[in-house]
């Protein structure tokens, strides 16, 4: 992977490996890690963004993988680099796919045109698959885009981040009367993903509002359509996630 040079000179440049992370979390702004990979020549090994984006496990570099360190974001341009499960995996669902008739009574044509996730998202719920999935017609789609969370602190393990004004982003988000639904949707296979992506939305809204939230992950894979329910155990603790639910679906 192109980013493991630039991990280990980010850690060696700032001497992390040296850090005991039994004690407390080490943190790194983007200024420090530019610093530390000005001379690659590679934009993939330069770019703070792309540096630490890290959305499966197969993503994270050697240098924190073999250490069972997770980088996660706790403001504007800081990270926090801390010990713990940082991914969730998402399962196979074995069972054969379920014959879901659309409750829509015409074709929509311009769902046809390209491969987004966004489409096929948007499908599903025109159909009212994400309704039927949740069991609650009341539900009408009302997020969607970036925003930035309010401060909040979770633990990890027995580590307490504290985090402000970290910027989030749902591929769709849906009220209903007593209920806050937030996606987070895949265009391929998805082995396991970051848990900070279910996570921080689950957090934000939670602060925003007094209905309990609900997490869904979602795929479209060739003409099926995945959907897995997720919640934390603990409000308060990120590696409290756990699978509801799961289910498969083809629309006719």
């Amino acid at each position: 992977m192109a980013n493991n040079n630039s991990w280990k000179k980010i850690f060696d440049d700032n001497k992390i490996l040296k850090h005991d992370f039994s004690k407390s979390p080490f943190y790194l702004s983007a200024k420090d890690i530019k610093k530390s990979v000005q001379n690659f020549k590679n934009t993939s090994e330069k770019e703070v963004r792309i540096l630490c984006k890290m959305d499966t496990r197969e993503s994270v570099p050697e240098v924190m993988r073999e250490r069972g360190l997770i980088l996660l974001p706790v403001k504007n341009k800081f990270y926090v680099l801390v010990k713990g499960e940082g991914y969730v995996d998402i399962p196979e669902i074995e069972d054969k796919a379920e014959i879901y008739n659309t409750k829509l009574d015409f074709d929509l044509d311009t769902t046809k045109i390209g491969d987004s996730e966004m489409q096929h998202l948007d499908f599903a719920y025109a159909s009212s698959l994400i309704r039927t999935f949740m069991d609650d017609p009341s539900l009408v789609l009302t997020i969607r885009g970036r925003k930035y969370t309010p401060e909040f602190s979770y633990k990890i393990g027995n580590t307490t981040i504290e985090t402000k004004g970290v910027q989030t982003e749902v591929d769709a988000g849906y009220e209903g009367k007593d209920k806050i639904v937030l996606i987070e949707a895949k265009n391929s296979s998805t082995k396991n993903t970051i848990i900070r992506q279910l996570y921080y939305p689950y957090r934000q809204w939670s602060e925003h509002t007094k209905k309990k939230v609900f997490l869904l992950f979602f795929e479209k894979r060739v003409d099926e359509y995945l959907i897995w329910q997720y919640e934390f155990k603990d409000k308060d603790s990120y590696d409290s996630i756990k699978l509801v639910k799961s289910k498969k679906y083809k629309i006719i």
